[in-house]
């Protein structure tokens, strides 16, 4: 009962012209949709296309200008009937089908498969509260063999970071030293993930993947729980506050255009995901080539199966399995580097030898044949 009631709010949020106003108005996001679908329109010419979730309908009404035959948008909320009426007011009725319900409940004519699903799914951190199992529901009942998902792929990307604009303005504040207060304003957010945008220059270290997700083939099983324990040298000195969580989908590569790529990272352009932060109860003082060690396990909740339990835990970097090569400072590390730099530079050597006993030997034919002449 309590699993229903957890549906039931959260198609019912999705009611707010609020919160469709905020993906309508992420450029990046609608952006890279358009361009996915409007690039590739000889992809989508005379397809049959399934939209999950279509909300205002916007990514139904690509479809149709990029020449699709019939779409499906299928939308869960009350949501639909604004939809149908977006889709009158662009003279897509013709083409454009908005089918009211769960898609896990939707019934196609004839029992078609569609030629290509697409969807915008993506919660924070990628997971949280995200409709993925909806959107691999529909490609296990609705998409051909060969059909296509826009998008195809999606990767989750953690990295240590700092965390100034959250705490730096307690150490002086009007005057005020209020680093006691800010002190338990980090211990008391240390339980929950705060969604917030990291600047690049915060980052402590290079990203690692935790999460490569194949929408072609993956199942809800699979996305149940995801793990990774790294070490990493800390790139710069730094106050180390916190893990930094965000995630980047792919498109299809249906033509000579470059592949398009949904980022939410720091490096990119803000998006209304932003990042997702979990941070430290107590923040770390680290030196460049430091070595930061940490696992994070991401799980979904066995009572909610729309939301994800975070879990940081901070390692000792002389008990775990560092990465080859690694970056930090330890001295089994720089060892290694070492090794592997001198592995590289006698390949290359070797390499240059054998191209210039080549040359020589050419050349030595070419005066042969000469003489001969």
């Amino acid at each position: 009962m309590e699993m229903d009631i957890s549906h039931d709010k959260y198609f019912t949020s999705y009611e707010d012209l609020e919160i469709h106003k905020l993906m309508l108005e992420d450029d990046p996001r609608t952006d890279a949709y358009r361009k996915a679908i409007l690039e590739n329109k000889s992809y989508f010419k005379n397809k049959v296309i399934m939209d999950v979730g279509c909300g205002t309908g916007i990514l139904s009404i690509f479809c149709a200008q990029a020449g699709a035959r019939k779409v499906y948008a299928v939308e869960a909320s009350n949501m639909a009937n604004l939809a149908k009426e977006i889709v009158k007011e662009n003279n897509f009725e013709e083409i454009i089908e908005v089918l009211h319900g769960k898609v896990e409940d939707i019934v196609l004519p004839d029992d078609i498969k569609v030629d290509a699903i697409v969807s915008e799914w993506m919660g924070f951190y990628l997971l949280h509260e995200g409709m993925l199992d909806s959107v691999l529901a529909a490609r296990d009942k609705f998409l051909k063999p060969d059909g296509e998902m826009f998008p195809e792929s999606a990767i989750i990307y953690v990295a240590p970071s700092s965390v100034p604009d959250l705490y730096n303005k307690w150490k002086n504040f009007h005057g005020v030293s209020l680093s006691t207060f800010s002190k338990h304003l980090r211990s008391s957010k240390s339980d929950k993930p705060e969604i917030m945008q990291i600047k690049k220059d915060d980052l402590l270290g290079t990203e690692v993947a935790i999460a490569w997700i194949n929408l072609r083939e993956d199942t809800p099983k699979d996305l149940d729980s995801y793990s990774i324990q790294h070490v990493v040298g800390a790139s710069k000195s730094g106050q180390y506050q916190g893990i930094c969580v965000w995630f980047e989908c792919n498109f299809p590569e249906l033509s000579n255009n470059s592949r398009i790529i949904l980022k939410t990272g720091p490096d990119s352009p803000m998006t209304h995901w932003k990042q997702t932060v979990i941070l430290l109860p107590e923040e770390q003082n680290v030196e460049e080539q430091e070595p930061i060690s940490f696992q994070l396990d991401m799980k979904r909740d066995q009572f909610n199966p729309r939301r994800y339990n975070l879990q940081l835990t901070l390692l000792d970097p002389e008990e775990v399995e560092h990465p080859v090569p690694c970056t930090c400072h330890m001295t089994k590390c720089i060892l290694m580097k070492a090794v592997m730099l001198q592995h590289a530079e006698h390949a290359m050597s070797q390499k240059e030898n054998t191209n210039s006993s080549i040359l020589e030997d050419d050349n030595i034919d070419d005066d042969d044949d000469c003489s001969d002449k």
